[in-house]
């Protein structure tokens, strides 16, 4: 079987829908021929290469702020070329690839992981969702499959667009071999310091400013660090000189998975508190990494908390209460929680494949 994955953006780029795509692409190529189509809207990366067994093909795109990823060159592409593939994937509503390969399915299976939020991510983008989701359900209505990745995604489309019967949740995995030596890894961690941890894309909808905010009602012993980029960088930068908090902060970008890893377990709590997210595959990962989560009483992120592992706390967001928070959480000892790895991820998704 030969499958084409379509989706905005893909390895080297990191986020949750990347990491995603990655991870599973790279399983599926041992069993099957397998493709990624992709946009490169910098056009640095190469045209054609492959990466783990996958062939990867990218296409020249428009994405102004990072988002929509409109590609013309990929559009004629699946027009032209959809046929050759038996399977194709897509992902991503919030952003033109997955319509264009809706637009282009011709005899051919098509899937579709929507990803979905059921909203932009900034005014602007807001405004253009209500008539964009005129013509994104036609993704949906094509699709022989949708995949969701959480109960309160699949409920969100069910709610937008009427898909019941083709509707299966597939959660998102974790490598945990990646975090079998985290005991040994724990005992290295200094005791005194107090570090939060955040992961993902910079951007206002993510809640960062709120963590930021919280460091002035935090010891002088508690710090933040910050791995990833965004259009709000500036702005977060910017309100933590304002506040005279930026020599508390540390800012990483394009860590290896080792770096990152160590982030993960040097935490003494990960905080995510995005409006929008349909998995969170971070918190998964600071859990194998036992390390403790505080996230937004929203979206799927509600799924996580358990009030042992996984805190949440409501919006609009009290910054002292989110300290206070803070302070009694980097002090937990995370249990057992059952996660997902990829591996049982790829598995149950070729059963549907196979369907």
């Amino acid at each position: 079987m030969k499958i084409a994955y379509v989706t905005p953006r893909f390895h080297p780029y990191i986020g949750g829908v990347e990491t995603h795509v990655y991870e599973i692409a790279k399983r599926i190529a041992k069993k099957f021929d397998v493709e990624v189509l992709t946009t490169d809207p910098g056009g640095k990366l190469p045209k054609v290469e492959e990466i783990d067994g996958i062939t990867v093909r990218r296409f020249g795109s428009f994405a102004p702020s990072e988002a929509y990823y409109f590609s013309l060159e990929l559009y004629r592409y699946l027009k032209k070329n959809s046929e050759r593939y038996d399977l194709v994937h897509a992902h991503n509503y919030h952003a033109f690839p997955a319509l264009f390969a809706a637009l282009t399915k011709k005899k051919n299976k098509f899937l579709f992981t929507p990803h979905y939020h059921a909203a932009g991510h900034s005014f602007f983008r807001n405004l253009l969702h209500k008539p964009y989701k005129l013509v994104g359900r036609k993704i949906f209505e094509k699709a022989d499959a949708i995949i969701c990745v959480s109960n309160y995604e699949k409920n969100l489309v069910l709610r937008n667009f009427k898909v019941a019967d083709r509707m299966y949740v597939i959660p998102n995995g974790i490598n945990l071999d990646e975090f079998k030596d985290v005991g040994e890894m724990k005992k290295d961690k200094e005791t005194e310091k107090k570090t939060i941890l955040y992961v993902g894309r910079i951007e206002k909808y993510k809640g960062l400013d709120y963590v930021v905010k919280s460091l002035k009602y935090l010891p002088d012993n508690f710090t933040l660090e910050i791995v990833g980029k965004g259009s709000y960088k500036q702005k977060i930068v910017k309100l933590a000189k304002k506040l005279d908090v930026i020599d508390r902060i540390r800012f990483y970008q394009d860590l290896s998975r080792k770096e990152l890893i160590e982030r993960y377990v040097k935490a003494d709590t990960l905080i995510l508190l995005s409006k929008h997210e349909a998995y969170g595959i971070v918190v998964a990962e600071a859990l194998a990494a036992k390390t403790p989560c505080i996230v937004a009483n929203t979206s799927a992120l509600s799924e996580w908390i358990d009030n042992k592992n996984v805190f949440g706390i409501d919006y609009p967001i009290n910054v002292s209460e989110l300290a206070r928070l803070i302070e009694r959480v980097s002090n937990v000892n995370v249990g057992d929680v059952k996660l997902l790895d990829w591996d049982e991820v790829v598995e149950r998704l070729v059963n549907t494949y196979l369907l």
